[in-house]
């Protein structure tokens, strides 16, 4: 019987040792064999250094110096930079349907609260390009919703949350450099 439960025990404990070695991540897997290999010393093998994560603050390159807003249209991200070229602060947003063209521009227009395009009460409107009869421009919707916009509708507000459309309306008055990139 001590035989059996033992014999057991150790079918148990190898089911669960190949499950965790399957389920685990390729970092700390054992791509050799399942069967741990007894040693009283680390591995010759040096293992890899796992990859640095992008500094969110760093603004991208190309994005010109000094003072100004950065928009990534690929990120789906801005950076408010001081004049020594640090980022003060990062945010995501949500795009809107028509894009800024990629360049230098300057905010032309603020607008406290004001009804958006899309029907939607928003705050801190930040316009700083012109596309066609569409301004673009930086808010932030009232009920801090961030909806995706309905991409057939011709409206150029790129929404942000509450807290960072206060941050860009503190930042960017009439006049401030913005520059989008790709």
């Amino acid at each position: 019987m001590v035989a059996g439960l033992t014999a057991a025990a150790v079918v148990a404990v190898a089911v669960l040792a190949y499950q965790a070695s399957a389920n685990a991540p390729e970092s700390v897997a054992s791509s050799s064999s399942a069967t741990p290999k007894a040693s009283a010393s680390a591995s010759a093998q040096p293992t890899a250094k796992p990859k640095p994560t992008k500094d969110a603050l760093a603004v991208p390159a190309g994005s010109d110096t000094g003072e100004r807003v950065v928009y990534a249209l690929k990120d789906r991200r801005v950076w408010l930079v001081d004049g020594n070229d640090k980022a003060l602060r990062t945010f995501t947003v949500m795009p809107s349907p028509v894009n800024p063209p990629p360049g230098v521009h300057q905010v032309t227009s603020r607008s406290g609260t004001v009804q958006g395009s899309d029907g939607v009460p928003i705050e801190h409107v930040v316009r700083f390009a012109n596309v066609g009869e569409v301004a673009v421009g930086f808010s932030a919707a009232q009920d801090g919703s961030m909806e995706a916009p309905d991409p057939e509708s011709k409206t150029g507000g790129v929404r942000m949350k509450r807290a960072d459309g206060n941050a860009m309306w503190t930042f960017a008055t009439v006049g401030a450099k913005v520059v989008v990139v790709p």
